[in-house]
């Protein structure tokens, strides 16, 4: 188990070039190809990338930059009744269930689930060497009912995934994710893209530029 507030483990040099900034293509993909080890993962979150397979392209690895970016105001987040209502019948953890919330998060029944299993085994690696964290929601038995996880670099968390097997679950490890950014001094929500379900909840968009200028603060030591 990882502690949230410890600093990650060093990790060596990043054995690949990502292209910069300016050769950027205006379209969300900028590249494919690379690996997912854990020098390549932090060293494309720190330059606003990430990766995730395209559609289309069964097995290949490609490398995203959306713009306009989704991030999630910690000001911003609208909490319901319901969702305090909520809350109020579940247990916070982080960190103790971190691969458990990601084969969650991976089912193949939901829709356009992608999460495949070397997705899995790299940020589980990542995990333990104190990079990726997750957030989980328990019920009164015990069980499992919701979470989400992402990669955390100084006050950057980059929000990956989430999943909910009981009503509000999700929403309330995102209130959880919050409140413990807000209270660890940290600055960006990275929710990759604005989705419906996520604007409901106080996500909104920005430019690339914009992120990448609110990427570059939150890096900032």
């Amino acid at each position: 188990m990882t502690d949230w507030l410890s600093p990650p483990a060093a990790l060596a040099p990043c054995q690949w070039a990502f292209p910069p900034v300016s050769a950027w293509p205006e379209e969300d993909l900028i590249i494919t190809g690379g690996d997912l080890e854990p020098a390549t993962l932090a060293a494309a979150y720190q330059r606003g990338i990430f990766p995730m397979e395209a559609r289309g392209l069964p097995g290949v690895l490609a490398w995203w930059s959306p713009d306009p970016r989704g991030i999630l105001p910690l000001d911003g987040l609208r909490v319901t009744r319901s969702m305090r209502q909520s809350a109020r019948q579940f247990e916070i953890r982080v960190d103790t269930c971190f691969a458990d919330v990601m084969r969650a998060c991976a089912d193949p029944s939901r829709e356009d689930g992608w999460i495949s299993a070397p997705f899995i085994e790299a940020y589980t690696t990542l995990h333990e060497l104190g990079w990726a964290h997750s957030v989980e929601v328990f019920d009164r038995a015990g069980r499992l009912a919701g979470g989400l996880y992402g990669v955390r670099v100084n006050r950057l968390f980059a929000g990956e995934s989430m999943f909910h097997l009981r009503r509000d679950a999700s929403k309330v490890a995102l209130m959880a994710l919050v409140t413990l950014m807000r209270e660890s001094g940290m600055t960006l929500l990275d929710v990759q893209w604005r989705t419906d379900h996520l604007e409901s909840l106080g996500a909104v968009e920005v430019t690339r530029a914009r992120y990448l200028s609110l990427l570059a603060d939150a890096l900032a030591t």
